[in-house]
């Protein structure tokens, strides 16, 4: 919340979400509670306060909300992280570590906020069960294949920090790479330096619907020569990308390949985490999935882990396509997850649509 694209500002869209809440024992929030990059705290606060008060009192006293931080919160573990490593070492991360937090730090304030819900933190991820295992996914922009924004950060920070010969094994290998740019971009927002733009991904939206066509209609005669230009130009540039080792990185950023390239890289992530799970549930791309025309074989990781992606709860345009209400990228995912069954991808809003109209 807080990047002005987010659904949640609209009560009507809110509802259903809070009904959903209000059957359930436990929400957890995967990652990018709260937009922490297009602007100051202050206002990202502001922004998120309604909705997060709302889901506090429709949880209740009796629920429990659990916090994953993503790459866009990755703020709210600041004094958490510090902590662990000011006296010693820290210890290695788990696949489920407790985060507390102190009066006064940005985590106090959004759980605060959620009264009188009882709410934890956990990260890297959180055990919904002995078999379903769930995390934001942030850190599959290390393996992607496809150059966006934040996986060229990633690239060079692994060759600044001379990441081990092998890659990442450990979530402390991610954080390593990941943390430092995390750490930037919220530190640029705070200052008043560049907008990164209202659009949940930033620079990477603009480059991906320049680079897919998505600019023509409307465009000047300058602006399709300039992307005619750039389009030309990608396939070298990523070329000269790889020979940097900033890669490995592929020229294709269709709409199928975002799709194949983030489970991929996903996938990459659960096995180098050796994630023992039957089910691993993540976010962060904002595609949703396995939907009913999705290749299911796509969407297993090594060792046979079945994926599921929530999806998310931001407007975005750019990927929705000229069919919106069917678009993969839509608003309104959730899992719900039930003793013995497994987890199962829903549409909020589809839902509170189709009883609408009954």
């Amino acid at each position: 919340m807080g990047s002005r694209r987010d659904v949640l500002r609209d009560p009507s869209r809110l509802a259903p979400l809070l009904e959903a809440s209000g059957t359930v024992e436990r929400v957890v929030l995967l990652g990018d509670v709260i937009e922490l990059r297009h602007g100051p705290v202050r206002e990202a606060l502001g922004a998120a306060e309604p909705a997060l008060s709302a889901l506090g009192e429709a949880v209740g006293a009796g629920g429990e909300i659990v916090i994953v931080p993503g790459n866009h919160d990755h703020h709210l573990l600041t004094g958490w992280l510090d902590r662990r490593a000011r006296k010693a070492p820290p210890p290695p991360l788990s696949l489920e570590q407790a985060v507390d937090w102190r009066q006064g730090e940005t985590l106090a304030t959004v759980i605060r906020r959620m009264a009188p819900a009882q709410v934890r933190v956990a990260y890297p991820g959180v055990w919904l069960r002995g078999d379903v295992y769930a995390m934001h996914g942030h850190y599959c922009d290390r393996h992607t294949t496809v150059p966006m924004f934040e996986r060229l950060g990633a690239g060079v920070m692994a060759r600044i920090i001379d990441e081990p010969a092998a890659g990442p094994r450990r979530a402390e290998d991610y954080e390593a790479i990941l943390a430092p740019m995390y750490a930037w971009l919220y530190a640029l927002a705070q200052s008043g330096g560049p907008s990164l733009a209202g659009s949940s991904h930033g620079p990477s939206a603009r480059a991906w619907r320049t680079l897919a066509g998505r600019d023509r209609d409307g465009a000047s005669r300058s602006a399709r020569l300039r992307r005619r230009g750039l389009i030309a130009a990608f396939p070298a540039l990523v070329a000269a990308l790889n020979r940097a080792q900033v890669g490995p990185l592929a020229a294709d950023v269709s709409g199928p390949e975002l799709r194949r390239a983030a489970l991929r890289a996903f996938g990459e992530v659960v096995a180098r985490l050796e994630i023992e799970a039957g089910h691993v549930i993540f976010g962060h791309t904002h595609r949703a999935g396995p939907l009913a025309h999705d290749d299911r074989s796509e969407w297993m990781a090594p060792g046979g882990v079945q994926l599921l992606n929530t999806g998310c709860w931001v407007h975005e345009p750019s990927f929705l396509g000229p069919r919106p209400d069917e678009s993969p990228y839509r608003a309104g995912f959730a899992v719900t997850l039930a003793a013995d069954q497994p987890p199962r991808l829903t549409n909020l809003l589809d839902a509170a649509r189709l009883r609408a109209r009954a």
